[in-house]
């Protein structure tokens, strides 16, 4: 009985982490030399497992840093990239005593946060 439980679970991982890389990266809209994923990930994810989502792009994709974030924040209303839901996202806060940061794209506030939470996933990616 547990095998038949833990089934879907292991279906909902494979979606989330077999997506097509380019449902996910659509069209990028680029600001300067940073590029931006046109769609979140499905589902809100950990952020282990938005770490591994993003690098399963390739190509240098990866989570925003928290500068990139703000500036996705600050730009989400355009065109080209919005498609944001209005709860928080995850950041790579650079830090190493805290590591992990959100963003609420409903009033923009940054927080450094634990990793026990799901939050909602727009890869980048630098262009040199």
């Amino acid at each position: 009985m547990k095998k038949l439980l833990l089934l879907p679970l292991l279906l909902m991982t494979c979606f989330c982490f077999a997506q097509n890389p380019q449902a996910i990266i659509g069209k990028p809209y680029r600001i300067g030399n940073l590029e931006i994923a046109q769609y979140d990930f499905a589902k809100s994810m950990y952020i282990d497992q938005a770490e591994k989502a993003c690098r399963g792009l390739g190509a240098g994709w990866r989570l925003p840093t928290k500068s990139e974030l703000n500036i996705l924040y600050w730009n989400k209303s355009k065109i080209k990239i919005g498609g944001y839901s209005f709860n928080f996202y995850w950041g790579d806060n650079e830090d190493k005593d805290y590591p992990v940061m959100r963003q609420n794209f409903s009033n923009g506030e940054q927080e450094v946060v634990y990793e026990d939470d799901r939050m909602r996933v727009r890869a980048v990616r630098t262009i040199r």
